[in-house]
């Protein structure tokens, strides 16, 4: 079967998988997000025989997919050509016991004859060292170890072990359960231990999600969106990854091969903002106690784009030769360089993030005068920055400029240390940060700003057209009705849209030009559509990429502009934070139901 991105997430926080139309388990890693894929089909070739776990129904003829009604848990229904039909219930325990949330390194199945006499093949093959074989032996009548690089593995089944190991087709005639995970003895009974885990894994995502303030319209969407959003949180420690996968390419042979199963600065931000439109704030809770440490571990200095989950700084990018990528379409990396960039809008982005904690009342850790004064180094390092070349926030790796948006979101950490400080009652603090932020808007006013062509240039050294411009709004930079606003919106719609999908950019970059179009970029065009007045135009192009979204609900981080093939990483934080504020933007009040 020919890997694609038609793909249906599950997780508890801690660890994740992504399941196939056919429902095997193709991408998953232990012992957390960014650790060595268990599961690797996804990016096993076009063919891969091993990186998977396979219930086969013999004869099938149909398989359908859903989730339980606001869960992360996924139900598989395969029926034959006779009408046998077994049910498959995938998930990963996450629950509250003993004053601790319980979240295992561990993947949990439940087949179930439904209808008839059904007839199954188990084919569990996972993958060790980034694609290699791996050391498995029975330890018992009732499970099977697997050493992996990170930890070893124990699946314990009350199904047959031996038709397991010989992959044997056999009957099934009871629910059989399967629990894979830490290699430790499974105390109590396992069929009634993971019913029970299914029942209070379900009702913590159903009570989680009944916590969230919801639009009137697209509740499915932002529903399906918060839950995969939350699920790319490591809960453990605050950090969100920009996507469950690595090395899915932008399109097709571009070698734009990336890893992100890391916590971007930038990603993180825009996943809190969305998920605080939602009243999600527990995931900002945990994401600020992450930021503090990385702001402590800078003391004052150079803060890096990414980091690793547990704040790791050094993130070393190599290959993974065992694999020959997805669809064959290598390299597959492991690690990302970008780590070793300079990108000066994450200075922005931790303010941003923190502002928001200073000013609800809800949080369970107010911030305090201290978190202010240690954000105020984080300002100094964006009005040193300013005006400095980097990277950008497309990671551009052979070449720098001074970005407006990273210039824009420097102007935004000192504006926001000046709200702070005014919340707090620091009246000078205040006119200082200010003053700072005042400059920052004249530079880029000036420097940015062409006259000739109408439009902010999204380089201070030429007249670059770059659908991060259109975030100037989303700042409060400018104004929607601003004709500064109004022309750069006008250019960039006109230089960058494809039919209903938007590009980043339109010229060479490292790797040539792109040939994909950026799904968030799209978003934010729907944004900027609804603020100037083109309410219709923007609920048309938000109902169109919607369709384009899987069966699952959700998106990755580039389309085909032609054809409407998803390419990139999956699912990916961006385009879900997309979803879930178009939605909250466009959507009819509740009032106008009451």
């Amino acid at each position: 079967m020919t890997p694609d991105l038609d793909l249906w997430p599950i997780g508890n926080c801690q660890v994740s998988t992504l399941v196939d139309r056919a429902g095997r388990f193709v991408w998953g890693c232990v012992p957390r997000v960014d650790g060595d894929p268990v599961f690797s089909a996804l990016l096993g070739g076009e063919a891969p025989e091993a990186g998977y776990w396979a219930v086969d129904l013999e004869g099938c003829v149909e398989t359908t997919q859903e989730y339980l009604r606001n869960t992360p848990i996924l139900v598989t229904r395969h029926t034959d050509d006779a009408g046998n039909a077994v049910e498959v219930v995938d998930f990963c325990p996450r629950f509250s016991r003993l004053g601790r949330m319980y979240r295992p390194t561990a993947f949990v199945r439940i087949v179930r004859p439904v209808a008839g006499s059904p007839r199954v093949t188990m084919r569990l093959r996972p993958t060790c060292g980034w694609g290699g074989g791996c050391n498995r032996r029975i330890g018992g009548s009732n499970h099977i170890r697997f050493a992996t690089e990170g930890m070893t593995l124990r699946l314990t089944t009350t199904a047959p072990v031996g038709m397991l190991i010989e992959e044997r087709t056999f009957r099934v005639e009871q629910p059989l359960h399967f629990f894979l995970g830490p290699d430790e003895s499974f105390t109590g009974d396992l069929a009634s231990s993971i019913e029970d885990m299914l029942v209070q894994t379900t009702r913590d995502w159903q009570e989680w999600v009944r916590g969230l303030a919801v639009p009137l319209e697209w509740q499915e969407v932002v529903i399906r969106s918060a839950i995969t959003l939350k699920l790319c949180q490591h809960e453990e420690t605050g950090a969100i990854v920009a996507a469950l996968t690595t090395s899915v390419p932008e399109h097709a042979g571009s070698q734009r091969n990336w890893d992100y199963r890391y916590c971007w600065i930038r990603d993180a931000y825009y996943t809190v903002q969305a998920l605080n439109r939602l009243g999600a704030l527990d995931v900002l809770e945990g994401y600020l106690v992450y930021l503090r440490n990385i702001v402590d571990e800078a003391r004052g200095g150079h803060i890096q784009p990414l980091y690793g989950v547990l704040g790791e700084a050094t993130l070393v990018e190599r290959f993974a030769p065992d694999l020959p990528g997805y669809r064959g379409m290598g390299p597959v990396r492991v690690g990302n360089q970008a780590y070793e960039q300079i990108q000066h809008d994450a200075y922005g982005q931790i303010v941003l993030c923190n502002t928001h904690a200073f000013f609800d009342q809800r949080l369970f850790r107010p911030p305090t005068v201290e978190d202010f004064h240690a954000l105020e180094a984080v300002g100094e390092r964006a009005w040193a920055h300013h005006d400095q070349p980097d990277a950008g926030l497309w990671e551009l790796r052979t070449r720098q400029s001074v970005h407006t948006y990273s210039s824009a979101m420097c102007w935004a950490a000192c504006d926001r240390l000046a709200n702070i400080a005014e919340r707090i009652g620091s009246r000078d603090r205040q006119a200082f940060w200010n003053e700072r932020a005042e400059h920052i808007r004249a530079t880029i006013e000036t420097r940015a700003w062409r006259p000739d062509t109408n439009r902010l240039s999204a380089t201070f050294s030429g007249d670059d057209l770059d659908a991060s411009l259109i975030q100037l709004l989303d700042l409060r930079f400018l104004a929607p009705d601003d004709p500064r606003f109004e022309g750069t919106l006008a250019a960039v719609e006109t230089g960058l849209r494809r039919g209903s999908t938007m590009l980043r950019y339109d010229t060479e970059d490292d790797f040539g030009l792109p040939e994909t179009a950026f799904n968030v970029c799209t978003f934010w065009l729907i944004e900027a559509l609804q603020a100037t007045g083109r309410s219709e135009d923007a609920r048309a192009l938000f109902e169109e990429m919607l369709a384009k979204c899987t069966a699952s609900g959700l998106l990755s981080e580039d389309i085909d502009p032609v054809s409407g093939e998803l390419w990139g990483n999956y699912p990916q934080t961006y385009s879900l934070v997309g979803m879930i504020n178009c939605a909250v933007l466009l959507s009819k009040p509740w009032s106008s139901i009451r």
